[in-house]
Formats: C-alpha cells, sequence, structure tokens
C-alpha cells in the first residue's frame, strides 16, 4: 500500500461545504401551504449540503442536471452557477472522474462573470478554492479560501477547504488553528469528521477514533454514514487491525453497495487476513466504481506480490498513461519502485517547488532521492515526514530503509520495527522486506558506543574493586583571545 490518508473523503467532504453555501437556494421550495411533499432526488442533495453532509451520488446527479436545466432558461443567476461548480467538483473528487473539473471552472467563471468578486460572490471564490484543492494547486486553493474568509470569517464552508490547502503546503498550525475556528462555528458530522483528521496527522490516534465515532452518530445520510464508517475503516487499518477494518467497510457497503473507498479498504484488509483472491476481486470493484491512481497502485502491488506479473505491469502502464489531477506523489512512487527514479526525483522537486510541501509529497521526494542513489540528500526529507506527527508504516519504512544504507544501523533498526509495529500488514510488497531488513540488522550489540565508554583508568578501577592512584593534574594551558577578523 502506497498511501496513509483519507483524502479524498476529506476532499469531497470540503467541496461539501462549499455546496452547502449555496444549497438555501432549494430550501424555500419545500415550504409551502398545505402538506409538505417528499422532497426529489435535487432537493435531498441540497439539504444534505446544507447540513454539511454528503449526498447520495444518484441526488448529486440529480442536481447537476436540474442546475444545468435551470441555468439554460436563466443564464444570469451567479448563485446556480457557483452552485453548479461545486457540484461538478464533488462529482469528479468522488468519481476521481477530472472531465468534471473543467465543467466546475467554466461553471464558478461563469458565476463570477456575472457577479463578480469585488460585489460579493464568495461562493463562486470558494468553489475556485475547492476546485484547486481536487487539483492539487494547494497555492491557489490557499489564496481563494483566504479571500472568502477574510471577507466573512463566520462562513464556516471556507474552513474545510482552507483546511486541505494548509495541509497540501505544509503549513500545519495554520490547519490546527482554522480547525479550532471551525469547531466555534458549526457542528456536525462534517466537523467531527475533520476533527478526526486532524487528531489522525497530529499521531492522537484515540482522539481520532473518538471523533469519527463521533462523526458516525452524527451523519445523516447513507452517503455520509458510509463514508464516516469507512473514516474508521481507515484508522483501524493505519493501527494494523485489518479485522476491525473489515467490519467497518463492511457496515459502510451495506449502507452504500457500491462505495468505492470501502471497496479499496476491504481489499486491503483482506490481502493482510491472506484472503488474497477474495482481495483481487474487492480491488476489481474498487477500480471499476473508482479509479483512483492510488487504488490502480496498490492493486498493481499486490498482484506483483502474488507473483501476478502480467497483472501488475498491465495496472502499472494504466497508471502511467491516464490522465490524472493531483496524482503527483503516486506517480512519483510509480516510478521510485517500478520505474525511473531518476524521473521520480525531477516529478517531486517540480510539485516540492510549487509549493506542495505536506508529509506525503516529503516522503515521496525523500524515498525518490534514495533510489536514485541521493541517500544522504534523501534523509532529510524523510525526517521531514516522520517527524511532524503522523504515524505511518510506509514512512517509517522508507526512513529506516534510508538509514541502513546510510550505515546508521540503531535509527534503521528503530524506524523498521516502527513500520511494522505500527502495521504488520502495511504493503503486500514491501513489509516483508521490512521483516528482512530487520533480521538481517540482528539484536543492537550490547557494547555502549564508544562515547559513553568509560574511560580506561575508571574501567579498570570499577573492574578490580581497587581505586586508581590519582594522578597529578595538569597545568591548564593559557587562555588565548579569538582571533578578530
Amino acid at each position: 500500500m502506497k498511501t496513509q490518508n483519507v483524502s479524498r473523503t476529506v476532499l469531497a467532504a470540503g467541496v461539501g461545504a462549499v455546496l452547502a453555501a449555496t444549497a438555501l437556494l432549494y430550501l424555500p421550495e419545500l415550504v409551502g401551504q398545505g402538506p409538505p411533499r417528499p422532497p426529489g432526488p435535487a432537493e435531498r442533495a441540497a439539504i444534505a449540503a446544507h447540513a454539511g453532509a454528503q449526498a447520495s451520488l444518484p441526488d448529486l446527479a440529480a442536481l447537476i442536471t436540474d442546475r444545468e436545466e435551470w441555468l439554460r432558461a436563466h443564464p444570469d443567476d451567479e448563485v446556480s452557477w457557483a452552485e453548479l461548480g461545486a457540484a461538478y467538483t464533488q462529482r469528479g473528487a468522488r468519481l476521481g472522474d477530472v472531465r468534471d473539473y473543467p465543467r466546475a471552472e467554466r461553471a464558478l467563471r461563469r458565476s463570477l462573470a456575472e457577479r463578480p468578486a469585488a460585489k460579493g460572490n464568495p461562493d463562486a471564490q470558494l468553489g475556485l478554492a475547492a476546485l484547486a484543492g481536487a487539483r492539487g494547486d494547494w497555492k491557489s486553493a490557499k489564496e481563494w479560501g483566504e479571500k472568502v474568509r477574510k471577507a466573512d470569517p463566520r462562513r464556516w464552508p471556507a474552513y474545510p477547504v482552507l483546511m486541505d490547502a494548509y495541509n497540501g503546503l505544509g503549513e500545519y498550525k495554520a490547519a490546527q488553528k482554522a480547525m479550532e475556528t471551525l469547531q466555534g462555528l458549526h457542528t456536525g458530522a462534517v466537523v467531527r469528521a475533520r476533527a478526526a483528521q486532524t487528531f489522525r496527522d497530529r499521531g492522537w490516534r484515540e482522539d481520532a477514533d473518538a471523533a469519527a465515532l463521533d462523526a458516525v452518530a452524527l451523519a445523516v445520510t447513507d452517503a455520509d454514514k458510509a463514508a464516516s464508517q469507512a473514516r474508521l475503516g481507515d484508522l483501524a487499518w493505519e493501527r494494523g487491525e485489518p479485522d476491525e477494518a473489515l467490519a467497518r467497510y463492511g457496515s459502510a457497503l451495506a449502507l452504500v453497495r457500491d462505495h468505492g473507498p470501502s471497496l479499496a479498504g476491504r481489499a486491503r484488509a483482506l490481502t493482510a487476513l491472506g484472503r488474497t483472491d477474495e482481495a483481487l476481486r474487492d480491488w476489481r470493484a474498487a477500480l471499476a466504481r473508482l479509479p483512483l491512481p492510488e487504488y490502480v497502485l496498490e492493486a498493481g502491488e499486490l498482484s506483483e506480490s502474488l507473483g501476478l506479473d502480467g497483472d501488475a505491469r498491465a495496472l502499472y502502464e494504466r497508471l502511467r498513461t491516464g490522465t490524472w489531477a493531483g496524482a503527483e506523489v503516486t506517480l512519483a512512487l510509480l516510478d521510485a519502485d517500478h520505474g525511473n527514479a531518476a524521473a521520480a526525483v525531477t516529478r517531486m522537486r517540480a510539485e516540492w517547488a510549487r509549493g506542495h510541501r505536506s508529509v506525503r509529497a516529503a516522503d515521496a521526494l525523500g524515498w525518490a532521492l534514495y533510489r536514485s542513489g541521493r541517500t544522504a540528500e534523501a534523509l532529510g526529507y524523510a525526517k521531514l515526514a516522520t517527524e511532524e506527527g503522523l504515524r505511518s508504516a510506509l514512512f517509517s519504512y522508507h526512513r529506516g530503509e534510508i538509514e541502513r544504507a546510510l550505515e546508521e544501523r540503531g535509527p534503521a533498526r528503530r524506524h523498521l520495527t516502527e513500520a511494522l509495529r505500527i502495521n504488520p500488514h502495511f504493503s503486500p510488497l514491501l513489509a516483508p522486506k521490512a521483516t528482512k531488513a530487520v533480521a538481517a540488522l540482528g539484536e543492537p550489540s550490547d557494547e555502549l558506543p564508544q562515547e559513553l565508554r568509560p574511560e580506561p583508568e575508571k574501567a579498570r578501577e570499577e573492574a578490580s574493586g581497587t581505586p586508581a592512584k590519582p594522578t597529578k593534574p595538569e597545568k591548564p594551558a593559557q587562555a588565548t583571545k579569538p582571533a578578530l577578523g
């Protein structure tokens, strides 16, 4: 497994928060004289968004169709253009379909053309922030999000989008502050889900699990409940508890039969439990439902670990030739481990230069440098990835292998052991290599390091029990002033 996060679920929640900002457009239609009629699919999507929840994908599609039809008759409705753009972005993020992103940009730009930002169009600006985040352009996401925050600091949908941007840029204190502000402005599943992600990123596993459980309890729609259960499954998986993860993903799939993140998560858990035929089946289903680049890589590595080299090569080629958004880290890991490591370095240096400074980016750049023979430089990036707070078996493994290559045996043993302690099943290809590397390093030496060993006279005294004859202290050398200039 090559990723240790729940960023897609979090991104979809952030885009949902943007959609919620415009959802009030629909709510008046639900209030009228006489008995209230049941809401239709588009209205259900708007109501879910207003609550900060995920709509079902069919309801989201209905909302998109409804807004498209409305705008053909009312092309000057800037609010509907913003809502349509946010809905396109959410659908693209949840389905891994980058074709929705140009549609989203056109809709959001049209909204700004009808009502410029200077005249007050925060919905379109926030939509562009979410779209930039979906594309991995964290600088632009931050710029758009901060414009909205500065204009209206109490506008809660700005904060989930800003948190994505800050994390992508490696600005973790700013992300934490945004989280605290969000908690003061809004309640519900979306906020508890964000809290779970924040606690996870800081290494506070019990707090993350508690917040994720709150998100499940507060979820309104089946889609939101499934996402919350999948988040709990991800947390259990990262703790190395495949049985617990399997149960959580099963609960999510009982709510949404073809929930892509849960199919992928269940495939990982089944692999850890040795049920590889079932895991391959779930990977095929996950890729048919949600062909994210990280899923393609993980499915390929499982095939390779089972000796299915033809299937693995086909999946790696699919990843290399696909059209992806925000996939630079995954593509770099593919090149580093299964292709051209020098190309991986070039890719990640460019990503780092454009501001992507997350722990994932640091880990991928460090690993690419190591695989291309630049081991000393690699260690600095590996330290950045492992010392921020996130407990990642993959990051610890990468750092341990880099330290082993540098003959730093103690640190190497510590980090390789830590990778297996965090999650002994973290990768069907790399976990066995970590086990072999720990065995090759052997047990720590009983001898003290040179700098901690006693002086010879003191050692003889301790061995014989007889105090050594004191020696006359030497006259201290005359101190000299430091040279100037």
